[in-house]
């Protein structure tokens, strides 16, 4: 393992600094946020899309699917595109063909059809995060990094507790059309922001004696991660391991995942230097982003699953109180950005962590009596902690390139971008499925222990069934009807008890996955350059 990297005293002369920085950041945040927000728009919006297109609930789940799992096939496969055609070359390029695709989805004929344009709505949005990245690597000047980062980590966590308000404004004010015109009534304000805040770049050429830039490899590696994510994306629904299905996804893609392997031993890519990743930061970092995929499931999935679930909200309640963890980002991500000129990036990513944790453990206090205004103090908490841990997070991955020289290799910067991309998403969605197999199985725990406790014959059971039963006699033909009824509504009482109880069973796991996270944060390195001497370094033009 090399040693970092001295203190930068210029920017390497590889950079292809851009003429117009503010340009490149809000054309590189648009993508990062269209991208964000057309998933998430795909996943609240499910149950619309499947009412307006009348499908049942098994076919409709393949929605998100072919979206997502496109998004996981794309993002090692950027890594050989940006590096054989440049970045500004692909988004542009992707942006346009996105653009078409999300104005033709509304129309499509059948599910077939929808599945197919989804597939190509993920290849090409999928450019849109890992390019991302390198362009701020690469051509942003110094002065402007920390703006790049505070926008592109205010635009991700925003944009993911936003799109739910926005599906249901758009339900109840336009159509469901509007899931995918978004997209395509942005994309062309991005594509004019990057074309004139990425510079132009000639094409990358091979050195000589360098071995040519192979496509198989990445090919293998992105089909075999699409697969397993597929297999983690419909595994609750065809219970796991019982299925034919999941049996298969999960075989070929580790399959693959095992030719990528043996590939790269003996035919060794030019645009991927998998040593630069074994660093003990840059391991270390992986498993942060990890984490944080997974604690963002308190907002995401916890509080929206409790609300419409346990107290019958729709999306348009619910999108108000995920837009207090929302709307704080703004101010909290500029705040962390201001920080990170003067304290150690760790510290950050720490502090953020520990607020999360704090909201967690208030959200753990929840009973059946709560509403979405219980929730406003352990959102602000929430809030505030998403956007240190999240800024500290990105903070502390650009300042590792920086150390490691990696500035002046570009095959090195285009592997991390690689890596972090293929991190965030097939880690989002392991810590999604687990989420989605805990919640159940922790409902039917409770509702066990709840059920032990209401038998008939006890006074306690029997007193409330005679309450409930003198409550629906004046709405009952008959007395024998208002004790059924009396007995069907204490038995959704004890269910909305039980699911209560594992809601906060998953937000204690949330909290405990926290301090594990916590506990890998303080086995991080030190790095020598901090932003201090990042900004003051001297510009050198290319």
């Amino acid at each position: 393992m090399s040693d970092p990297a001295s203190p930068p005293s210029a920017v390497p002369a590889s950079r292809v600094i851009t003429t117009h920085p503010m340009l490149g950041v809000f054309g590189v945040l648009f993508g990062a946020m269209i991208a964000t927000c057309t998933g998430r728009l795909i996943s609240v919006g499910l149950a619309d899309l499947r009412g307006a297109l009348h499908l049942g609930f098994d076919e409709a789940s393949w929605i998100g699917t072919a979206f997502n799992a496109s998004l996981m096939f794309i993002g090692p496969f950027s890594v050989y595109l940006g590096g054989l055609l440049g970045a500004r070359r692909v988004l542009l390029a992707c942006a346009s063909l996105f653009t078409v695709v999300s104005l033709l989805l509304p129309f499509a004929a059948n599910l077939p059809i929808m599945l197919a344009l989804l597939v190509l709505a993920g290849l090409t949005a999928g450019t849109f995060y890992p390019l991302t990245l390198s362009f701020v690597l690469r051509n942003l000047p110094m002065r402007y990094v920390l703006i790049g980062i505070a926008t592109y980590a205010m635009d991700i966590v925003f944009t993911t507790n936003f799109a739910t308000t926005l599906e249901a404004w758009y339900m109840d004010h336009l159509s469901w059309h509007w899931i995918f015109w978004s997209g395509a009534a942005l994309t062309p304000v991005m594509m004019v922001l990057i074309y004139f805040g990425i510079p132009w770049q000639p094409l990358p050429q091979p050195k000589e004696g360098q071995p040519k830039p192979n496509w198989r490899g990445f090919l293998y590696a992105s089909l075999g991660l699409s697969l397993l994510y597929m297999a983690l994306d419909q595994g609750q629904r065809l219970d796991w391991l019982h299925s034919g299905t999941i049996i298969g996804l999960i075989v070929s893609g580790a399959f693959l995942i095992l030719v990528t392997v043996i590939r790269r031993l003996v035919m060794p890519n030019p645009m991927v230097n998998f040593k630069f990743l074994a660093r003990r930061n840059t391991l270390l970092l992986g498993i942060v982003l990890f984490f944080f995929r997974f604690i963002m499931l308190s907002t995401v999935v916890l509080i929206p699953s409790y609300l419409s679930s346990a107290k019958g909200y729709i999306a348009l309640q619910t999108g108000p109180v995920l837009l207090w963890v929302a709307l704080p980002q703004i101010l909290c991500g500029f705040l962390a950005m201001y920080l990170l000129q003067y304290v150690d990036a760790r510290l950050i990513l720490t502090a953020g962590f520990a607020m999360v944790a704090m909201g967690c453990l208030v959200n753990a206090h929840l009973s059946s009596e709560w509403s979405g205004g219980n929730f406003w103090f352990s959102q602000a908490v929430l809030a505030m902690g998403f956007a240190f841990a999240f800024n500290g997070m990105v903070g502390a991955i650009i300042l590792e390139v920086i150390n490691t020289g990696a500035l002046s290799r570009p095959i090195d910067v285009l592997t991390f971008a690689g890596y972090f991309q293929t991190v965030r998403l097939l880690g989002g969605e392991i810590g999604a499925a687990y989420m989605q197999h805990f919640i159940p199985v922790r409902e039917q725990f409770h509702s066990n222990i709840l059920g032990l406790g209401v038998d008939l014959g006890r006074s306690t059971t029997d007193q409330r069934l005679l309450g409930l039963r003198a409550a629906m006699a004046s709405h009952s033909p008959g007395l024998a009807t208002a004790t059924a009824r009396a007995a069907e509504i204490l038995g959704l009482q004890v269910r909305q008890q039980a699911f209560t109880l594992a809601i906060t069973d998953g937000f204690l796991l949330v909290a405990s996955s926290v301090i594990c996270c916590l506990l890998v944060i303080a086995c991080m390195q030190r790095v020598p350059t901090q932003y201090k001497q990042v900004i003051s370094a001297p510009v050198v033009p290319a």
